[in-house]
């Protein structure tokens, strides 16, 4: 497995206008901001990009033009998820046509799938690309682990998947991936999807983390995996205590999509905060909120 997917690769919001629509000069100095701010990758429509609000077409949209705009500065990831899999595989091919490093796909919901019904969902989507496949594992959200059984068995039988990000408040759940998967297959990518877990991933053996701090924060959760690679405990420790400063951001607001456009604004970088429906707009009170915390750190 190529080294490209290893460390930050923050989930990057999409910008819009207070019609929902993509802003693309927003767009691009976001984008421009992950690059300068030293992230390793990116990760495109993800659950911080607000994908599951948009249209197909939409997504399409946002997805070729930060691919374009990107022009392979950074590998970059494309979230490619739908409750089917034919459109699944659909806006895979379309990611893939434009350059994507790798598609992440958390399994359907809404439905209650059998082992089953996962494990090929999951097959066919590996079989229609070349893209590199990431699984996508978000219980809290999706209402189903995709479970430990499936993701062995998915790592053992199908090549094209080669990694996972992990979204569990569990850190014994990615531990138990990394000791199953890694028995047979080491070069298993595991990402850590919570960002106070990405040191306990890297600590037991997975390769980095999808962090969304990194998008207004960027010294802290690069401070923690450049010390992991510098064997600097002191300094992890530090960086780590300054995100646990920064982990009450996520439960201002459900869902979280304007907390982190706000602090990346307040953070001085020059975006609208506008979300797309049905979420709202963050209110002044929480503004503040998010202001507060953010003033607690020392990067």
């Amino acid at each position: 497995m190529s080294t490209k997917f290893r460390g930050i690769f923050p989930p990057v919001p999409s910008i819009v206008d207070e019609q929902g629509e993509l802003d693309k000069a927003g767009m691009a100095r976001m984008l421009d901001h992950v690059i300068e701010s030293g992230a390793d990758g990116m990760l495109i429509l993800g659950s911080g990009g607000e994908f599951s609000q948009f249209s197909s077409l939409q997504r399409k949209e946002i997805a070729a033009f930060c691919l374009h705009h990107v022009d392979s500065r950074v590998p970059v990831l494309v979230g490619i998820a739908c409750t089917g899999t034919a459109e699944t595989i659909e806006l895979g091919r379309h990611a893939q046509e434009h350059g994507a490093d790798g598609v992440l796909v958390v399994n359907p919901y809404y439905a209650k799938l059998s082992d089953d019904a996962r494990f090929m969902h999951y097959k066919k989507i590996a079989d229609a690309l070349d893209t590199p496949v990431f699984l996508y594992n978000f219980p809290d959200l999706t209402g189903q682990d995709i479970g430990l059984d499936v993701i062995t068995r998915l790592a053992r039988e199908v090549p094209n998947i080669v990694g996972i990000k992990d979204t569990i408040d569990n850190i014994s759940h990615t531990r138990e991936i990394i000791n199953r998967v890694h028995a047979f297959r080491p070069d298993f990518i595991v990402f850590s999807g919570y960002d106070e877990y990405m040191l306990d991933t890297l600590l037991l053996g997975g390769h980095g983390g999808i962090p969304a701090t990194f998008n207004f924060a960027p010294d802290i959760t690069r401070g923690i995996y450049q010390a992991f690679l510098d064997n600097d405990l002191e300094k992890a420790r530090y960086f780590q205590q300054q995100l646990a400063k920064l982990s009450p951001l996520y439960a201002l607001e459900q869902p979280f999509f304007g907390v982190i456009k706000t602090a990346i604004r307040l953070s001085g970088l020059d975006i609208s905060t506008a979300v797309v429906a049905p979420a709202l707009p963050l209110s002044d009170e929480k503004t503040a909120q998010v202001k507060a915390i953010l003033t607690h750190i020392h990067p």
